[in-house]
């Protein structure tokens, strides 16, 4: 039971001083004069003002309510660093342990207890950071504000939404996880290319960072970082931390490039997850030159150059071999072109400034010497490449199967052209390479039904001898073989006929289609390799996509970047494909390999706001606990012992931390007693004024 006296005016509070202001005058003047009766006045004034006032004595009948502290567990990616997990659990257990023993030492004044957990927002992939005081704000607006005691946080300090709580009304102790002298270096890129030029140079610039005392880190020296590009090492570099570092990588491919950083680890260093960064820069060539070698004029030499011509990132350089050298009419072979044609200057001198060099329908007749053709040779195995577009010559003695060509070449003419129509058709190897790979579809067709174009009407026969063969045609013969040499490319189209599809021949074929395939698979575009293995992250999701000729695959192996190793099945999912779901529960940069190709693929932010400053700290939450009388306190010395503090009262202390008592309460019932009754008032009033006339009247 609790009581206490309260005044319910009758009148305006103002005019209640008004008049007791009149009142106070007139006593005062009726003093003045003397007056017997003007203490007796002054009496009688003062009841009928405690009348307007109507005191009253409010009885009510409480019931206490329990104080209400919350205990904020940090459990986002940072907290995973060394110990701080298992620090975080114990403290955890402690402060619930400390708590419930107060609740029974003092049961009138008990507390209640709200865990609330923290994790990334959106899980570790999407990584916002730590929002330690988002998630306090959120649980203490469920709650009357006079009813918390204050904030336990454990944590390692980090905290990104510091600026979200500018108040809070009991007291926020942090217990930090980790240790002072925490040391630790991280690698950022400042700045990366999207896109180079294939062959050139692109810059990127990125910046060691590293945190800890300064007695630690004045002994570490330069930091050293190894540059890989697609897993493979191309350099390494020395810099100073805190200094910003330009460097160059070489654009070696068309495609993504990924560039991938890697920081040397320093004693001590408490977290390595930080000491890797990745970008893609996607090669695209800046020019394609292509050489086009034919040997007469024919029907579908206009094919190969309308081809060419239509893609305007392709350099054409075209080279047509009019009349025979050993045609006797006295005109020199320099002058058997238009212009003089710079043979020796092509084919010797500047091969390999070409992209792919195309023989349609060529035939030796004396132009090209032996040596200028063993230096095409040559210029495959260095990473060139040469498409053949055999014409009947080359089953004949002026074949270049009879020139030092021959070493590169995956197929053998066995002399016989066969004269008959038959319909090209792709096999099943065809089925499974990108180049071949849903050809019939470009025709109207479907897939896996009899392909809808025309018949081609010559075929030179010929033994495969290596290489692939993706598409057949008279008798099953190799039609199309595809095949590596050393560094290079080379492929042999064994017909002429091949422009019958474009003008339509008994409703034509994907001509262009497969031609600009072919040739862009020569040149090495990534879109047309046969083998490749690549990943598309999207959040915690991982897609990865495999392609291959093969007819089976050994499983994937994902390595996390903590080290952590998955195995996960492909799906086929088309002739050739094959795709890989893995949902990934660690954000960085994961490898990939399924024992033949490799492939690395980053989930989650470039730059984890949980590991720009991996070390533990307190500075982060001082100004707030101070702020609210609480503290910071290390668990490397020893878990604090909690107390009970009055509201208002510094709450920490050496080796200690302080909840608040509120005393809140909950009103059962309240008895309203008047005081002063308005007719026992007046009848007091009126006697008190009769006295005072009797009084003046003696």
């Amino acid at each position: 039971m609790n009581a206490a006296l309260v005044f319910d005016p009758l009148v305006p509070p103002l005019a209640i001083a008004l008049a007791g202001g009149i009142a106070l005058a007139l006593c005062a003047l009726a003093g003045w004069l003397r007056s017997p009766s003007w203490a007796l006045r002054a009496l009688a004034f003062a009841v009928l003002l405690l009348a307007l006032a109507n005191p009253a004595l409010v009885r009510e009948t409480r019931r206490a309510l329990s104080d209400i502290a919350f205990v904020v567990v940090d459990q986002t990616e940072s907290q995973s660093i060394g110990e701080r997990a298992a620090e975080a659990k114990a403290a955890e257990t402690d402060v619930l342990a400390q708590i419930a023993a107060l609740n029974l030492s003092d049961p009138d004044n008990p507390i209640e207890t709200r865990v609330v957990r923290v994790r990334n927002e959106g899980g570790p992939i999407r990584d916002p950071g730590t929002h330690l005081l988002g998630a306090l704000s959120a649980s203490a607006s469920e709650v009357p504000a006079d009813r918390i005691a204050g904030a336990v946080l454990i944590t390692d300090g980090q905290a990104h939404d510091v600026d979200t709580m500018a108040d809070f009304p009991g007291p926020v102790q942090g217990l930090i996880t980790g240790a002072r002298h925490e040391l630790d270096r991280r690698l950022s890129v400042a700045a990366a290319p999207a896109f180079g030029i294939v062959g050139e140079r692109a810059s990127f610039r990125f910046t060691v960072e590293e945190n800890g005392p300064e007695a630690l880190l004045s002994k570490l020296g330069p930091a050293r970082v190894t540059i890989a590009v697609d897993g493979e090492i191309v350099g390494a570099t020395e810099t100073a931390p805190g200094r910003e570092t330009t460097l160059e990588v070489e654009i070696g491919h068309g495609g993504a490039n990924i560039v991938e950083l890697t920081l040397a680890p320093v004693d001590g260093e408490i977290t390595l997850r930080n000491n890797r960064a990745a970008f893609t820069v996607n090669g695209v060539r800046d020019r394609l030159r292509v050489l086009l070698v034919s040997g007469e004029p024919h029907s579908g030499e206009r094919t190969w150059r309308n081809l060419l011509k239509a893609d305007p990132s392709v350099d054409l350089v075209h080279f047509t071999i009019l009349r025979p050298p050993t045609k006797q009419d006295g005109t020199p072979v320099f002058e058997l072109s238009l212009i003089a044609f710079p043979t020796r200057e092509l084919f010797l001198e500047k091969v390999d400034e070409f992209d792919l060099i195309i023989f349609d329908r060529y035939r030796r007749r004396g132009v090209l010497p032996s040596p200028y053709i063993a230096n095409i040779a040559r210029y495959v195995r260095d990473g060139g490449a040469v498409l053949l577009a055999t014409g009947p010559w080359f089953a004949g003695v002026e074949s270049l199967y009879r020139t030092p060509l021959a070493d590169i070449l995956p197929v053998k003419p066995t002399s016989a052209v066969i004269e008959a129509p038959y319909l090209p058709e792709v096999t099943d190897a065809g089925d499974r390479h990108p180049v071949t790979a849903g050809l019939d579809r470009f025709n109207g067709g479907e897939a896996g039904a009899e392909p809808r174009w025309g018949r081609w009407l010559r075929q030179i026969e010929l033994d495969r001898l290596s290489g692939e063969v993706l598409m057949t045609g008279a008798e099953e013969k190799p039609l199309l073989v595809l095949d590596r040499v050393g560094e290079g490319r080379v492929a042999v189209l064994a017909s002429d006929h091949a422009w019958l599809w474009s003008r339509g021949f008994e409703g034509g074929g994907p001509q262009a289609e497969l031609l600009r395939r072919l040739a862009h698979w020569l040149m090495k575009e990534p879109e047309l390799e046969e083998e490749a293995l690549s990943a598309v992250a999207e959040g915690a999701r991982l897609t990865v996509t495999r392609r291959s000729v093969k007819e089976t695959l050994e499983k994937l192996e994902i390595v996390a970047p903590s080290g952590a190793r998955d195995v996960v099945d492909f799906t086929s999912v088309g002739p050739g494909r094959w795709r890989a779901v893995f949902e990934a529960d660690e954000q960085g940069l994961h490898r990939l390999s399924d024992g033949v190709m490799s492939a690395i693929a980053a989930v989650g932010p470039p730059a984890p706001i949980e590991f720009e400053r991996a070390v533990a700290t307190g500075d982060v939450l001082a100004p707030l606990a101070t702020a609210t009388r609480g503290g910071i306190t290390w668990l490397e010395d020893g878990a604090p012992d909690i107390r009970r503090v009055r509201e208002g009262r510094a709450a920490a202390g050496r080796g200690w931390i302080g909840l608040a008592r509120r005393g809140a309460y909950a009103v059962e019932d309240v008895r309203l007693t008047p005081l002063a009754p308005g007719w026992l008032m007046l009848v007091l009033a009126a006697g008190l004024m009769v006295a005072a006339w009797r009084v003046e009247g003696r």
